[in-house]
């Protein structure tokens, strides 16, 4: 059966006039016309048998129909950008004996900014053909239709259907200016709740599990839960930096700001985490050579960190 797809022509077109809300812009950005802007438009609107723009005063502005359609329109151009691009790389000759092609690699942003980025030039040394491409993903998620290879995450085990690299694990340190923790010789576990708790939005119990782990029986209920809520690490150590209060992350995620003093270990306490980062991929992805040439060296880059 003959596909029914618009032009991507059209589409083009469609996506810029939505996005700037202007024919005009959206003609300076193709370098086309005005006039072919709106034939473009006009074309794809019969196409779809409905409008999805509206005359108004002050211009045009999108349909209902217009707004969703946009939306979705803008990430599949994306990606199929994204996917000619990565053929344009590969498309270029590797040296003799070494591989080439791109790796899609979702990633918590903290991880990759402080440990894995900083190691990745000598990816690009050791293996100059492969390509690793980062998307932030802070939440568990499905390979299927997502356009993705792998994904470093922490996990108690590897995500169903797929297999898993054990990297790292999650020890949790109580960390927080050392202008906050000063007055006071020694921090006990307890003692930090008498001080703001940082609490990680994709850990709701994170500092009841560190109490727990601490020996800390005497908590007041909710007084664990209360405090600001952020979604990344990096969130929290800036705030912590900032004095806002103590937050609660890995030592892996927070050695510059404590060698920099920016940061201090409130406590010695550190809980062994109930996560471990894990290099993550689909089971029928197993063997493929550019997974398997960075599974590789990620695993040497994690020994040598143990061991340095």
């Amino acid at each position: 059966m003959r596909r029914k797809l618009p032009s991507t022509a059209a589409l083009a077109a469609f996506e810029a006039a939505a996005r700037h809300l202007s024919f005009t812009r959206a003609a300076e950005e193709l370098a086309v016309t005005q006039s072919a802007v709106c034939r473009q438009v006009a074309t794809l609107e019969g196409f779809l048998g409905t409008k999805l723009f509206r005359r108004s005063q002050r211009g045009v502005v999108l349909t209902e129909v217009g707004r969703r359609y946009a939306q979705t329109v803008a990430a599949r151009l994306d990606a199929v950008e994204r996917d000619a691009l990565d053929a344009i790389g590969q498309a270029v000759p590797a040296a003799a004996g070494q591989l080439s092609g791109a790796l899609e690699l979702a990633v918590v942003p903290t991880f990759a900014t402080q440990w894995l980025l900083p190691r990745l030039p000598r990816l690009a040394q050791a293996q100059p053909g492969i390509t690793v491409h980062l998307t932030s993903r802070t939440r568990p998620f499905l390979f299927d239709g997502s356009g993705l290879d792998a994904a470093i995450h922490a996990s108690a085990s590897p995500w169903p259907g797929t297999e898993g690299l054990p990297l790292l694990p999650e020890d949790l340190m109580a960390v927080a200016a050392p202008a906050l923790l000063a007055g006071r010789k020694r921090w006990q576990p307890a003692d930090l709740l008498r001080l703001p708790l940082l609490q990680a939005s994709t850990r709701p119990y994170a500092w009841r599990q560190w109490f727990a782990s601490a020996g800390v029986r005497h908590v007041q209920d909710g007084q664990d839960l209360a405090g600001p809520r952020m979604e990344l690490f990096s969130l929290l150590a800036e705030a912590a930096a900032q004095g806002l209060g103590v937050a609660l992350l890995p030592r892996l995620l927070v050695e510059r700001e404590l060698a920099a003093g920016r940061l201090a270990q409130a406590t010695p306490h550190v809980q062994r985490g109930e996560r471990t980062y894990h290099l993550l991929y689909p089971s029928h992805r197993v063997g493929e050579p550019v997974l398997a040439a960075f599974a590789d060296w990620l695993a040497q880059e994690v020994r040598a960190y143990q061991n340095g």
